[in-house]
């Protein structure tokens, strides 16, 4: 834990941050960006089970809640100066714990293979890609990014992990109330807890949230081009046994990550 401490001491030291990381300032860009964001899907009227539906549908339920965060992600994160924290990730994980995240990748990848894609018209191809991109972009850095930044200043990395996950799943219960209904709701929360837990993976196993925003992005492309246009989703069928799969692994990689940490700072001599 040595080592963390003193990579979390020096990274709040950093000259380039004009925010120093607090725990109030990662969660007030989190409620931000769902004041926004979810303020433009009720304005506009929206059925969360039809977003794809048509070319006016995502325009105005997913490129344009989605742009608004973009602007409000983009526009906190500047003024804390925490863009390259949040992007770069200094101490990576052991290669192996990108299986879970390779496996993720796949199943998207094969859920749009076996889909009938006739009915998106080149206008939704294109509100489809913009939104994607941008899902990723908003979605990581604010839990991904600015809000592990902000959690480090206070919690060893277990906590850090549980709390932006469990904030991430949190983000998407107002869908209880915007046409999804109680059982998918519920269903969604505990899977978006074992997807955020992947996406925590491909940050700390490539040593850049860039990666963990292509492979959300991916994800949700696959599932909004998909939706109801496949004869097997795949993707809405694994995707609980993959939650769990992370939800069990994850803790088990950063105990492990905690004890190795230790004997090093035993090890290592005094002065």
């Amino acid at each position: 834990m040595m080592s963390i401490n003193r990579d979390v001491l020096q990274e709040s030291l950093d000259p380039g941050l004009r925010v120093r990381p607090r725990v109030r300032w990662g969660v007030l860009t989190y409620f931000h960006y769902i004041a926004v964001f979810y303020a433009i899907f009720v304005l506009n009227g929206v059925d969360y089970m039809r977003i794809a539906e048509n070319e006016q549908t995502l325009l105005l339920w997913a490129v344009a809640p989605i742009s608004g965060g973009a602007v409000l992600t983009i526009t906190m994160v500047t003024i804390y100066g925490w863009w390259r924290p949040s992007l770069v990730e200094k101490r990576r994980l052991s290669r192996w714990t990108m299986i879970l995240p390779i496996i993720m990748m796949v199943i998207a990848i094969v859920n749009m293979l076996i889909a009938d894609f006739t009915h998106i018209t080149p206008l939704m191809w294109l509100y489809l890609i913009i939104s994607c991109i941008l899902v990723g972009l908003n979605e990581e850095t604010v839990h991904r990014g600015q809000l592990i930044v902000a959690l480090r200043s206070r919690f060893g990395e277990t906590g850090v992990w549980l709390l932006s996950t469990a904030m991430f799943s949190a983000f998407h219960l107002p869908n209880f109330f915007l046409g999804v209904g109680a059982s998918a709701a519920l269903l969604q929360l505990m899977s978006t807890f074992g997807l955020g837990s992947i996406f925590y993976l491909v940050r700390r196993s490539t040593g850049s949230l860039v990666f963990a925003m292509l492979l959300h992005g991916l994800w949700d492309f696959s599932i909004f081009t998909t939706n109801g246009s496949s004869s097997f989703p795949i993707a809405g069928v694994l995707a609980p046994l993959l939650a769990i799969a992370a939800a069990i692994t994850v803790p088990i990689i950063l105990r492990r990550e905690k004890r190795r940490d230790s004997a090093e700072s035993v090890s290592q001599p005094i002065g």
